[in-house]
């Protein structure tokens, strides 16, 4: 199933996308995809209601997707997690690097991204987001972990370099820039994904290809960091993972790296969730 929230900004209505193309809106009966709505069984009841009521198709033409989730509990991200990644001067690490992230950088898949003021080194990092369903605490295996996955979708894990590495080393200061994480189309629950360890990912700056890699390349795989970051913190429904972004990030590319800029587009694909394209913009 592809969930989805379509309208303006701050009043999208709760959708499924069918596999026949149709989009139905949900609005009557499910009042946001949140936190609540993936603690109280959702999903469940989504799949139930779609067997007994007729919901009206909506029409997608000139229609703006939101974000698929409204803001998550919190948004948890791993630093390098592909073996290339050492273009950027990073050693593979012994065990996930872990920080967060602020929930309100969520925005939809192709709305602007904007680039903070004083930035110089905005880079962009297609990742696979994971939504969890259900509370992981202190699990032992990657069996219990990913029975505690609900979706999967595309996230773009926009960076500030600078206020990232140059600024005192601290992570949040350079990923909790508002829009630096856009999501979506779509959630695709987790039942539709045979193996989250083997989905093509792509990401293109001004038609030029940059990322090109697959999960399979992941140093620890999506139950193994769920397992590992449930002995940290307590993940709960709602809560979103970024899993790690693969080489080709501006920050690897050889000098003058091509950083973001306003104007630039930035398209992402994973393959079975869809794509995404942003414009860049300037924070006024």
């Amino acid at each position: 199933m592809k969930l989805l929230r379509a309208g303006r900004a701050g009043a999208e209505h709760v959708c499924v996308l069918l596999g026949d193309g149709r989009l139905l809106d949900l609005s009557e009966a499910v009042a946001d995809v949140d936190p609540a709505f993936f603690a109280g069984g959702g999903i469940e009841r989504i799949r139930g209601l779609l067997g007994a009521h007729g919901f009206p198709t909506v029409s997608r033409t000139g229609l703006r997707i939101g974000a698929p989730m409204a803001r998550p509990g919190k948004i948890v991200c791993v630093g390098p997690n592909y073996p290339a990644q050492a273009e950027t001067g990073q050693p593979a690490p012994a065990e996930p690097v872990v920080f967060l992230k602020a929930p309100d950088t969520v925005v939809g898949p192709d709305d602007e991204v904007l680039v903070p003021r004083n930035s110089v080194k905005t880079d962009w990092g297609i990742e696979l987001g994971v939504v969890i369903g259900r509370t992981a605490r202190y699990l032992d295996t990657v069996e219990e972990a990913l029975a505690c996955v609900a979706a999967y979708a595309i996230s773009h894990d926009v960076s500030e370099r600078e206020f990232q590495l140059e600024r005192g080393g601290q992570w949040g200061k350079g990923t909790s820039c508002e829009t630096f994480n856009p999501l979506g189309p779509w959630l695709v629950t987790a039942d539709e994904i045979a193996d989250p360890q083997d989905l093509g990912m792509r990401l293109w700056v001004n038609d030029v290809l940059r990322q090109d890699a697959t999960t399979k390349d992941m140093i620890f795989g999506v139950g193994e960091l769920i397992r590992h970051l449930s002995h940290f913190m307590t993940l709960r429904p709602g809560d979103l993972v970024n899993t790690g972004t693969p080489a080709g990030v501006a920050l690897g590319q050889p000098d003058p790296k091509p950083y973001l800029r306003p104007g630039d587009v930035v398209r992402l694909e994973i393959d079975g969730l869809g794509c995404q394209r942003q414009k860049l913009g300037a924070a006024w």
